[in-house]
């Protein structure tokens, strides 16, 4: 075994290249080799001799690979090393850059908005998104035959009583029952949300909704003024102010439209605008006593102020994107502006 292992050293000094040092070990570890064709020996030997002589041949076979090993290494660092040698390389040259995605504008948008009304002691509560009518619809004051349910051309899955839901409302009115009328609520609803609608530059079948909820003793109109004049300054700039408008939803009473003051031609009027001046944020109110009822809150005792608007909007508005689909397209052109490092 010795003798084997002292020609196997003779041979690998000799061997210039990988294909030889193949040849070698064919010859001492392959399947007619060398130390391979000793195992065949131990048929004549005794239990007490096949012991010892296979733990032997064991360190033989291991001590070969070992050589083998390292020879290998030893040519391909030799084999670096002249290429290296034989080619000029300039290491100051930027590395190849790599095309990637970039994260969801809208995603971004979001955060954004969990963080200014975090800051300001709410809570951020998710919901299903596959909803009973009871929640999406009779709870929020929109009973079977209102209306104000064909604007919403809900999505349907079974009947009448399964839907996809059309708002994030579900999500306050759960809440509400959760705590059964015996502390506050303060809450922000983000989620996705779905209406039969035709997609193009300003509509989608798939929006996300980020609605709001605040119920507590002694809330006024004046309250849901300054919440939306902080969240419109934090996102659009401190030089934007806000205005409510007049408006009717079935769940708010008053209802208000939220605008701001155009953040890019400061009123004067631009296509943003549409030459008016203002852009409509979304839509908000004082929270309607049957919906407070509903939610086991005594109207008599609690009030508050909820409101709504589509993070999409914000998105588009804020970096001047004038067609939806441009946020959701998978084109690297279109996407990598919005990189969240740059915005």
């Amino acid at each position: 075994m010795e003798n084997i292992i002292d020609s196997l050293k003779e041979k690998l000094n000799n061997v210039k290249d990988v294909n030889l040092l193949s040849e070698v070990k064919a010859e001492y570890l392959g399947k007619k080799g060398k130390i391979t064709e000793l195992s065949k020996k131990m048929g004549s030997l005794t239990i007490e001799e096949k012991k010892e002589f296979g733990k032997k041949l064991n360190e033989i076979k291991n001590k070969a690979q070992e050589f083998i090993d390292s020879k290998r290494e030893e040519i391909e660092k030799s084999i670096l090393d002249a290429k290296l040698k034989s080619e000029d390389i300039d290491i100051t040259l930027p590395g190849t850059k790599i095309p990637t995605g970039a994260p969801s504008i809208v995603e971004k948008m979001i955060e954004d908005v969990e963080e200014i009304y975090m800051s300001m002691g709410y809570d951020v509560v998710e919901g299903t998104e596959v909803e009973l009518d009871k929640y999406n619809f009779e709870l929020l004051n929109l009973p079977k035959g209102h209306p104000a349910r064909d604007a919403q051309d809900t999505f349907y899955i079974e009947g009448e009583e399964i839907l996809l839901r059309s708002q994030t409302s579900p999500v306050q009115v759960r809440v509400m029952q959760e705590k059964d009328g015996k502390e506050p609520v303060r809450i922000i609803c983000p989620g996705k949300t779905y209406r039969r609608d035709n997609d193009d530059a300003t509509h989608s079948h798939q929006f996300i909704q980020i609605e709001g909820l605040l119920v507590d003793k002694n809330i006024s109109l004046s309250d849901l003024k300054g919440t939306f004049d902080v969240m419109a300054k934090r996102i659009f700039g401190n030089d934007v102010t806000s205005r409510f408008r007049p408006s009717y939803y079935p769940f708010t009473e008053p209802s208000v439209e939220m605008d701001i003051s155009c953040f890019a031609c400061k009123g004067e009027g631009c296509p943003i605008c549409k030459k008016t001046g203002w852009i409509t944020i979304g839509g908000a109110g004082m929270v309607h006593p049957q919906v407070l009822r509903n939610g086991n809150y005594d109207p008599k005792e609690w009030s508050g102020f909820a409101f709504g608007f589509g993070a999409d909007r914000l998105a588009m508005l804020k970096y001047n994107i004038t067609d939806m689909r441009t946020i959701y397209t998978t084109d690297l052109r279109e996407t990598k502006v919005f990189d969240r490092r740059e915005v």
